[in-house]
Protein backbone atom coordinates (compact mmCIF):
# COMPACT_ATOMS: atom_id res chain seq x y z
CA UNK A 1 0.00 0.00 0.00
CA UNK A 2 1.07 3.68 -0.63
CA UNK A 3 1.37 5.37 2.35
CA UNK A 4 3.89 7.72 4.10
CA UNK A 5 5.87 6.76 6.38
CA UNK A 6 4.28 7.05 9.98
CA UNK A 7 6.01 7.35 13.00
CA UNK A 8 4.28 8.70 16.69
CA UNK A 9 6.29 11.50 18.84
CA UNK A 10 4.89 11.79 22.34
CA UNK A 11 5.98 12.36 25.73
CA UNK A 12 5.04 10.24 28.97
CA UNK A 13 5.67 10.41 32.42
CA UNK A 14 7.81 7.90 34.65
CA UNK A 15 3.95 5.96 34.98
CA UNK A 16 3.35 6.02 31.23
CA UNK A 17 0.48 9.33 31.13
CA UNK A 18 0.67 11.82 28.55
CA UNK A 19 -1.87 13.80 30.12
CA UNK A 20 -3.70 13.94 34.20
CA UNK A 21 -7.05 12.83 34.33
CA UNK A 22 -8.53 16.33 33.45
CA UNK A 23 -7.53 15.38 30.01
CA UNK A 24 -5.68 18.81 29.45
CA UNK A 25 -1.60 19.12 28.24
CA UNK A 26 0.95 18.56 30.85
CA UNK A 27 4.68 20.33 30.06
CA UNK A 28 6.02 16.93 30.72
CA UNK A 29 9.42 17.83 28.25
CA UNK A 30 11.86 20.99 28.65
CA UNK A 31 13.02 22.84 26.56
CA UNK A 32 15.74 20.34 24.96
CA UNK A 33 13.26 18.29 24.07
CA UNK A 34 11.05 21.02 22.79
CA UNK A 35 13.70 21.55 20.58
CA UNK A 36 14.04 18.26 19.27
CA UNK A 37 9.77 18.29 18.91
CA UNK A 38 10.30 21.20 16.71
CA UNK A 39 12.96 19.79 14.55
CA UNK A 40 10.88 16.54 13.65
CA UNK A 41 8.11 18.81 12.79
CA UNK A 42 10.22 20.91 10.32
CA UNK A 43 11.65 17.62 8.70
CA UNK A 44 7.75 15.83 8.26
CA UNK A 45 5.39 16.73 5.46
CA UNK A 46 2.59 16.48 7.90
CA UNK A 47 1.15 16.57 11.26
CA UNK A 48 -1.80 14.79 12.74
CA UNK A 49 -3.82 14.64 15.88
CA UNK A 50 -6.86 13.72 16.12
CA UNK A 51 -9.69 15.57 17.30
CA UNK A 52 -9.53 14.88 21.28
CA UNK A 53 -6.34 16.69 21.34
CA UNK A 54 -7.36 19.67 19.25
CA UNK A 55 -10.51 20.43 21.60
CA UNK A 56 -8.06 19.88 24.66
CA UNK A 57 -5.12 21.57 24.21
CA UNK A 58 -5.96 23.67 21.09
CA UNK A 59 -2.18 23.22 19.17
CA UNK A 60 -1.07 25.16 16.20
CA UNK A 61 1.21 22.21 14.89
CA UNK A 62 3.15 24.44 13.57
CA UNK A 63 7.49 24.99 13.45
CA UNK A 64 8.30 27.30 16.21
CA UNK A 65 11.75 28.27 15.20
CA UNK A 66 12.13 30.66 12.75
CA UNK A 67 15.77 29.23 11.07
CA UNK A 68 13.91 25.80 10.61
CA UNK A 69 10.96 27.96 8.84
CA UNK A 70 13.40 29.35 6.53
CA UNK A 71 15.22 26.26 5.78
CA UNK A 72 12.11 24.29 5.19
CA UNK A 73 11.53 27.43 2.28
CA UNK A 74 15.06 26.86 1.39
CA UNK A 75 14.04 23.55 0.23
CA UNK A 76 11.47 24.92 -2.02
CA UNK A 77 8.55 23.51 0.35
CA UNK A 78 6.03 25.55 2.80
CA UNK A 79 7.27 26.94 6.11
CA UNK A 80 5.14 24.76 7.86
CA UNK A 81 3.96 21.57 7.12
CA UNK A 82 0.59 20.34 6.27
CA UNK A 83 -1.81 20.01 9.97
CA UNK A 84 -4.40 17.24 9.79
CA UNK A 85 -6.94 16.22 12.00
CA UNK A 86 -8.92 12.62 12.21
CA UNK A 87 -12.34 14.42 12.94
CA UNK A 88 -15.15 11.84 12.72
CA UNK A 89 -17.97 13.92 13.39
CA UNK A 90 -16.42 17.31 12.23
CA UNK A 91 -16.42 18.49 16.13
CA UNK A 92 -13.43 21.19 15.56
CA UNK A 93 -14.15 24.33 16.91
CA UNK A 94 -14.32 26.63 13.97
CA UNK A 95 -12.02 29.01 15.71
CA UNK A 96 -9.46 26.06 16.29
CA UNK A 97 -5.90 27.45 15.93
CA UNK A 98 -4.84 24.74 13.35
CA UNK A 99 -7.34 25.88 11.04
CA UNK A 100 -6.14 28.35 7.93
CA UNK A 101 -3.77 27.51 5.29
CA UNK A 102 -2.55 24.08 5.46
CA UNK A 103 -5.31 22.49 7.40
CA UNK A 104 -7.36 19.35 6.22
CA UNK A 105 -9.59 17.83 8.66
CA UNK A 106 -10.57 13.83 7.68
CA UNK A 107 -14.35 13.56 8.12
CA UNK A 108 -16.73 10.46 8.52
CA UNK A 109 -19.66 10.39 5.93
CA UNK A 110 -21.80 10.55 9.62
CA UNK A 111 -20.05 14.15 9.86
CA UNK A 112 -22.98 16.83 10.20
CA UNK A 113 -23.70 19.03 7.35
CA UNK A 114 -24.22 21.88 9.18
CA UNK A 115 -20.69 21.54 11.23
CA UNK A 116 -18.99 20.77 7.67
CA UNK A 117 -20.43 24.13 6.37
CA UNK A 118 -18.61 25.80 9.59
CA UNK A 119 -15.56 24.45 8.77
CA UNK A 120 -15.23 24.60 5.11
CA UNK A 121 -14.15 27.45 4.43
CA UNK A 122 -11.47 27.64 6.57
CA UNK A 123 -9.65 24.14 5.70
CA UNK A 124 -9.58 21.41 2.96
CA UNK A 125 -12.21 18.81 3.99
CA UNK A 126 -11.09 14.50 3.00
CA UNK A 127 -14.38 12.32 3.53
CA UNK A 128 -13.35 8.74 3.96
CA UNK A 129 -15.42 5.83 6.13
CA UNK A 130 -19.17 5.89 7.25
CA UNK A 131 -19.25 6.72 10.80
CA UNK A 132 -15.43 6.56 11.57
CA UNK A 133 -12.54 7.96 9.41
CA UNK A 134 -10.79 5.26 7.11
CA UNK A 135 -7.27 5.68 8.50
CA UNK A 136 -6.11 3.78 5.56
CA UNK A 137 -8.19 5.59 2.79
CA UNK A 138 -6.56 8.81 4.50
CA UNK A 139 -3.08 7.45 3.98
CA UNK A 140 -3.66 6.85 1.09
CA UNK A 141 -5.19 10.43 0.54
CA UNK A 142 -2.27 12.04 1.86
CA UNK A 143 0.91 10.03 0.03
CA UNK A 144 -1.13 10.77 -3.31
CA UNK A 145 -0.74 14.60 -2.85
CA UNK A 146 2.73 14.44 -1.75
CA UNK A 147 3.09 13.36 2.05
CA UNK A 148 6.07 11.07 2.52
CA UNK A 149 6.61 11.15 6.05
CA UNK A 150 3.93 12.21 8.93
CA UNK A 151 4.15 12.90 12.55
CA UNK A 152 1.64 11.66 14.69
CA UNK A 153 1.44 13.69 18.00
CA UNK A 154 -1.75 12.20 19.45
CA UNK A 155 -3.83 11.37 21.39
CA UNK A 156 -3.98 8.06 22.56
CA UNK A 157 -6.95 7.58 20.62
CA UNK A 158 -5.11 8.23 17.49
CA UNK A 159 -2.28 6.74 18.28
CA UNK A 160 -4.54 3.73 19.12
CA UNK A 161 -6.38 3.44 16.06
CA UNK A 162 -3.20 4.29 13.80
CA UNK A 163 -1.41 1.01 15.54
CA UNK A 164 -4.37 -1.30 15.55
CA UNK A 165 -4.89 -0.97 11.88
CA UNK A 166 -1.34 -1.65 11.41
CA UNK A 167 0.22 2.17 9.94
CA UNK A 168 3.05 3.23 12.60
CA UNK A 169 6.20 2.58 11.54
CA UNK A 170 8.01 4.11 14.64
CA UNK A 171 7.51 5.59 17.79
CA UNK A 172 9.60 7.87 19.66
CA UNK A 173 8.78 8.63 23.26
CA UNK A 174 10.57 11.31 26.04
CA UNK A 175 10.22 9.60 29.40
CA UNK A 176 10.04 12.52 31.76
CA UNK A 177 11.15 12.92 35.33
CA UNK A 178 7.47 12.99 36.80
CA UNK A 179 4.75 10.93 37.60
CA UNK A 180 0.75 11.75 36.85
CA UNK A 181 -1.01 8.43 37.92
CA UNK A 182 -5.24 8.10 37.49
CA UNK A 183 -7.05 5.20 36.21
CA UNK A 184 -9.00 8.05 34.06
CA UNK A 185 -5.43 9.81 33.25
CA UNK A 186 -4.73 8.63 28.79
CA UNK A 187 -1.53 6.82 28.27
CA UNK A 188 0.30 6.32 24.68
CA UNK A 189 -2.38 4.18 23.78
CA UNK A 190 -6.03 4.56 24.20
CA UNK A 191 -8.44 2.45 22.68
CA UNK A 192 -10.00 -1.01 23.76
CA UNK A 193 -6.54 -2.56 23.89
CA UNK A 194 -5.34 -5.67 22.59
CA UNK A 195 -6.22 -9.05 24.11
CA UNK A 196 -3.28 -11.08 22.37
CA UNK A 197 -1.25 -10.66 19.16
CA UNK A 198 0.59 -7.72 20.93
CA UNK A 199 2.63 -5.78 18.45
CA UNK A 200 6.38 -6.16 18.84
CA UNK A 201 8.85 -3.64 19.05
CA UNK A 202 12.36 -3.10 18.13
CA UNK A 203 14.81 -0.73 20.34
CA UNK A 204 16.52 1.55 17.87
CA UNK A 205 18.21 4.26 20.49
CA UNK A 206 17.94 5.33 23.70
CA UNK A 207 19.38 8.33 24.91
CA UNK A 208 19.66 10.09 28.40
CA UNK A 209 17.82 14.15 28.02
CA UNK A 210 18.68 15.63 31.66
CA UNK A 211 16.68 13.52 33.75
CA UNK A 212 14.96 12.04 31.42
CA UNK A 213 14.93 9.36 28.42
CA UNK A 214 14.13 9.55 24.93
CA UNK A 215 13.16 5.65 23.55
CA UNK A 216 13.10 5.14 19.65
CA UNK A 217 11.67 2.24 18.38
CA UNK A 218 10.47 0.06 14.79
CA UNK A 219 7.36 -0.97 15.17
CA UNK A 220 7.87 -4.51 13.73
CA UNK A 221 4.01 -4.86 12.48
CA UNK A 222 3.36 -2.69 10.06
CA UNK A 223 1.09 -2.73 6.86
CA UNK A 224 2.87 -1.20 3.46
Amino acid sequence: MDRPFVFINSAVSADGKISSFLHKQVRISGKIDLARVDELRASSDAIMVGVGTVLADDPGLKVKSEPLRKERLERGVHENPLRIVADSLARTPPDAEVLGDGCIIAVSRAAPPERLAALSDKCKIFVSGVDRVDLIGLMRFLHGIGVKRLMLEGGSTLNWSMIAVGLVDEICVYIGNMLIGGEAAPSLLGGSGFSLDFPKLKLISLERHGDGVLLRWHVTDVRR
